[in-house]
């Protein structure tokens, strides 16, 4: 009797020879008993967040009712577009087109959007037109106060920490031409003058060109500033301006005033104190603050005309030394924004598309850090 395949007779046994190696069967299954919710570690970091995100959202549901219309086609939820735009910034996706390919196959961004398994994506124009439709300055900034309430516990309201950074511009040099009538031949600028007010971007006109340090190449570019609270490097408000020489004082003022203002309506009546870099020691800053019962701790700039505007009246109290301690805090949060979440060159154009794009970025850096303070003080 001749042996069979894949084993041997001896006499009436049959041993059969088992090989280790698994099969690569190429036959797929019908059904899937596995959830979404099961594929997702438990301890995986986006759990964390999209519970404090989902929280958020549901709060917003009253604001969100009112930006759509009662009848007509049911658009893409805005809960699952906020979470598709937080996803794009966590994991440094750098288009749409790319985003919905991620969702079309990637089983935790369809987790964390909220699609099912077989649940079509949409189309990457359709994503990005629903998502200009519904994020803009206001709602961006309502959902950045929400990320702050979620953080409240981890929050310091006396000391902080504000500085300035370059966003560049989704414009090229070449598009930098006159204002009045163009140039005879764009693009040919070598040799010849140019300035923010009688050139232009043709791409995007409100972008300028700017310079943020001597030496340093002048491009179309705008300003982002942010007011970071100084005991976990948590940031407390954030905006965008054209770019320009005084901007990033100005804009210094106005959120170093809205946080005033609000502890004010708390009836907290102690001093502040916020820490800033050279660039910040002018003496009309410094006075604008000590009006507001802000203690200036800013950097000596001892090479500036006139001198320092800032004596020993401040930098002899131990807490400016530990505000000086702190203030490289905020390099982390804008190397985070940077290089995470692809604010070192926006890919929108004009200042309120950009205002909005550094808003969700700054919450998301915010949600970002969240569940680590919450680990850390159990």
């Amino acid at each position: 009797m001749k042996n069979p395949p894949g084993g041997r007779i001896l006499g009436t046994f049959l041993i059969v020879f088992v090989c280790m190696r698994g099969d690569d069967q190429r036959q797929s299954e019908m059904f899937s008993y596995v959830s979404l919710e099961q594929r997702v570690p438990e301890d995986h970091p986006l759990r964390a967040i999209r519970q404090t995100v989902d929280e958020i959202l549901r709060g917003m549901n009253r604001e969100f009712d009112s930006l759509y219309a009662q009848t007509g086609r049911p658009s893409v939820p805005p809960e699952r577009l906020l979470r598709a735009v937080l996803l794009q910034i966590f994991y440094s996706v750098r288009s749409e087109r790319m985003l919905m390919e991620q969702m079309d196959y990637n089983l935790l961004f369809r987790w964390f959007v909220g699609l099912e398994m077989d649940e079509p994506v949409w189309d990457h124009a359709v994503f990005s037109k629903n998502r200009d439709r519904l994020l803009n300055q206001e709602v961006a900034q309502k959902f950045f106060q929400r990320v702050l309430t979620q953080a409240q516990p981890y929050l310091s309201d006396e000391h902080f920490t504000v500085d300035g950074t370059l966003i560049e511009a989704w414009a090229s040099q070449k598009s930098f031409q006159k204002k009045a009538g163009g140039d005879g031949q764009p693009g040919e600028f070598r040799g010849d003058k140019r300035t923010n007010d009688t050139h232009e971007s043709k791409t995007d006109p409100e972008a300028r060109l700017y310079r943020k340090g001597h030496g340093q190449e002048a491009r179309l570019a705008y300003l982002g500033h942010v007011l970071m609270e100084n005991r976990n490097g948590l940031i407390v408000e954030a905006m965008v301006t054209q770019a320009d020489g005084t901007a990033e004082r100005d804009a210094a003022l106005l959120m170093l005033y809205d946080r005033w203002r609000k502890r004010r309506r708390k009836r907290r009546n102690g001093p502040m104190s916020v820490g800033a870099d050279k660039a910040y020691d002018t003496r009309d800053f410094v006075k604008a603050l000590r009006e507001m019962r802000i203690r200036p701790h800013v950097t000596q700039n001892l090479n500036r005309s006139g001198g320092s505007a800032i004596d020993a009246r401040t930098t002899r109290h131990a807490s400016y030394q530990v505000s000086q301690h702190k203030r490289p805090l905020i390099e982390k949060a804008f190397g985070w924004m940077k290089q995470t979440g692809g604010m070192r060159k926006t890919k929108l154009r004009g200042l309120a598309n950009v205002w909005w794009q550094f808003l969700m970025t700054a919450a998301a850096f915010n949600l970002w850090r969240l569940p680590k303070l919450q680990a850390a003080a159990v």
